[in-house]
């Protein structure tokens, strides 16, 4: 069959619902979890990392560029997912002593390897599935066998086929502990199950990782709300000398205010990211209460929520001032412009003033030049005059002088008017002329 073209990417987006599957898990399982914390300049190395480790078991590696990764090592089952902040790895066993957590999949892990994984660990978790008819669903025995005697939180799960148990305190080996009783998972839903469980506290812990910034970000915007109060309320007297001084302030303030934005945004929209993966996984889990037990949808809200409620009143508190800071930024602005212009208006008409006195004295200056140029004429008519009566003409010097006058007077003024015309006039042509950029 003749296809279109294909899309580039069809494959690999096909393939993304397939992406990072649970794995398969029949009790009695034991498993070990971490999840690393890391940038995306670790990817190479952890993945080296993997690489490295499936050489030392001599198993086949992980495909060049792989973001999951799942392999039988012989001691352990590996399952490795790479995520935009975090990697996270599982260490599986299949069966279980007396004490399910006495001897963790872990510790078959190669000398020195885990200490030399790339990144900083977020979560670090022993789990077991068990055979729920192995043990007595006494949760206190269990707590003070499994727990150290702490307060459980847990619930009957996946539709009552299981029972899940945990403390979420982190012990003296630097692992938390959560249990599995299985009554009746199959073991695809084991997987899902374990992977949810895990889930939830990875992406618990990553979404509080914005509080510390919201806490060390309060401080800052508190400064920052009353350096806009400030200014604000001296914008309602502020002199027109001083609006330049108030604009840099309330620009130094801009420029503060979207540095906290760009440097925080992504945490602040992580968190609200974490917390509804959070709420989805437990709401996948299908929780049913047991005895007087907490819920993980309890405990995870009862700690989380608050945390949660904090970063997004501080994000809505730094938005909120960012979006006052522009708007009496452009208030300042606009009284700015204007006091430019009312200034722009008083030198034109100061310059008015100078051309219409300009104006008149240099009508001043063509009256006089009028009687000056008819002066000399005149003076050269009189000599005009005396020649002609030294050669015989019967002409009055003195007469032809007083009678040219008038008549030289009228002819130097139309003269000058006539030049005014024609200059004002080539002028005005210039002015009207569009000039035409070159292409």
């Amino acid at each position: 069959m003749s296809f279109p073209p294909v899309h580039p990417q069809r494959v690999e987006l096909n393939d993304e619902a397939h992406a990072r599957p649970p794995e398969t898990l029949k009790a009695p399982v034991r498993i070990s979890y971490l999840a690393l914390f890391s940038n995306a300049d670790l990817r190479d190395q952890q993945f080296r990392q993997i690489v490295e480790l499936a050489d030392v078991f001599g198993v086949r590696p992980p495909a060049l560029g792989a973001i999951h990764y799942s392999v039988d090592m012989g001691r352990f089952r590996l399952k490795w997912e790479r995520h935009s902040e975090f990697a996270r790895y599982k260490f599986i066993v299949a069966g279980s002593g007396d004490d399910p957590f006495s001897d963790p999949p872990i510790n078959k892990l190669a000398p020195g390897w885990l200490a030399s994984l790339a990144g900083e660990v977020l979560v670090a978790t022993h789990a077991a599935i068990i055979p729920a008819d192995q043990i007595s669903e006494d949760y206190d025995n269990i707590a003070a066998r499994y727990f150290a005697g702490n307060a459980l939180v847990g619930s009957a799960i996946s539709g009552g086929a299981a029972i899940a148990l945990t403390d979420f305190r982190i012990r003296a080996d630097g692992f938390s502990r959560l249990l599995v009783l299985d009554k009746s998972l199959r073991p695809r839903q084991a997987g899902r199950a374990i992977q949810r469980l895990l889930e939830v506290d990875t992406y618990r812990l990553l979404a509080q990782l914005t509080l510390p910034v919201a806490r060390q970000l309060a401080p800052a915007l508190g400064k920052a709300e009353a350096e806009l109060a400030e200014i604000t309320t001296a914008l309602i007297s502020v002199s027109e000398a001083s609006e330049p001084l108030l604009l840099d302030r309330l620009t130094k303030l801009a420029a503060q205010i979207e540095s906290f934005e760009a440097k925080n945004h992504y945490r602040f929209s992580a968190a609200r990211a974490y917390h509804q993966l959070v709420q989805r996984r437990i709401e996948e889990l299908r929780e049913a209460r047991i005895g007087a037990l907490q819920t993980f949808q309890e405990f995870t809200e009862l700690r989380l929520a608050p945390a949660m409620n904090t970063c997004s009143a501080t994000a809505a508190r730094q938005e909120s001032l960012a979006t006052r800071v522009a708007r009496a930024t452009q208030l300042l602005s606009t009284r700015v412009d204007i006091t430019r212009e009312r200034q722009g208006i008083a030198v034109l008409t100061s310059m008015n003033r100078r051309a219409d006195l300009q104006l008149r004295l240099q009508q001043t200056v063509e009256g006089l030049s009028v009687a000056a140029i008819t002066y000399y004429i005149i003076g050269l008519i009189g000599y005009a005059a005396r020649g002609l009566r030294a050669a015989g003409l019967n002409l009055n010097p003195d007469i032809a002088m007083g009678a040219s006058i008038p008549v030289v007077l009228v002819i130097v003024g139309l003269g000058i008017r006539r030049i005014h015309r024609m200059v004002h006039e080539e002028a005005s042509s210039h002015a009207e002329t569009p000039t035409h950029s070159q292409p």
